[in-house]
């Protein structure tokens, strides 16, 4: 897709870059292949690969029951944890002990908050419609705390919406069952040959530091 920062979009000059471009290229380096991006709407990915007109999807897509006999997964390129993020000025431990009595934002209806209500059963929950809105309750000291994804939260501590006031608190949530196994590249269930080339090129260039390097590229704040 384009319309996906930092993952996929389209800069100022109209050329198609981001994160999954650049892990493209590198992909198919790893495999000596010749490879051709090809920029798609969300909703025509699993289409055009039912009629072979792309051979791996590389957008996110979660493989869930409904895709799960049509579509195979690679190994995850990227997690997707959850975190805490608190005022600069607090020193609050990001624990069930730590965050007793304390408002925690949420998006209602989220991972992120049926998470916080069985894992921090002392804390106090402010439930908000949408992601902005509960970050913005922590911008605004209405809460101690905001619990969301990680991804989006790290793009959101170095934008201009945070105004500087927050940080990461404590580490990393990184239960699949919760937040997802990751973020991976999609294939025809029948396709079991690119998957394995696939998942070799990624063990490769992690080993060789060429993932490590493109995290650092794309992600200056580190979400892990």
């Amino acid at each position: 897709t384009g319309d996906f920062p930092p993952f996929s979009f389209l800069d100022a000059t109209g050329r198609l870059i981001g994160y999954d471009i650049d892990l493209a290229r590198v992909l198919c380096e790893e495999l000596g292949a010749s490879c051709t991006l090809q920029m798609r709407p969300f909703a025509d990915l699993v289409p055009a690969l039912g009629d072979k007109r792309g051979d791996a999807i590389l957008a996110g897509l979660a493989v869930g029951p409904e895709l799960r006999d049509r579509l195979d997964t690679t190994d995850a390129y990227l997690g997707t944890p959850g975190r805490f993020v608190t005022q600069r000025d607090e020193t609050l431990d990001a624990t069930p002990e730590g965050l007793a009595g304390r408002w925690i934002s949420v998006v209602s209806g989220s991972a992120h908050e049926r998470f916080v209500l069985s894992r921090f059963p002392a804390a106090r929950i402010a439930a908000y419609p949408d992601e902005a809105a509960a970050r913005d309750a922590l911008r605004d000291r209405k809460v101690s705390a905001h619990f969301g994804d990680a991804i989006g939260l790290s793009f959101w501590l170095a934008g201009a919406a945070a105004r500087g006031c927050c940080a990461f608190a404590g580490g990393a949530w990184l239960e699949p069952a919760v937040f997802g196994e990751g973020l991976r590249i999609d294939v025809a269930k029948s396709n079991t040959r690119l998957k394995r080339h696939l998942d070799w090129a990624l063990r490769k260039a992690a080993t060789e530091g060429k993932l490590g390097e493109l995290y650092l590229r794309w992600f200056p704040l580190s979400y892990y």
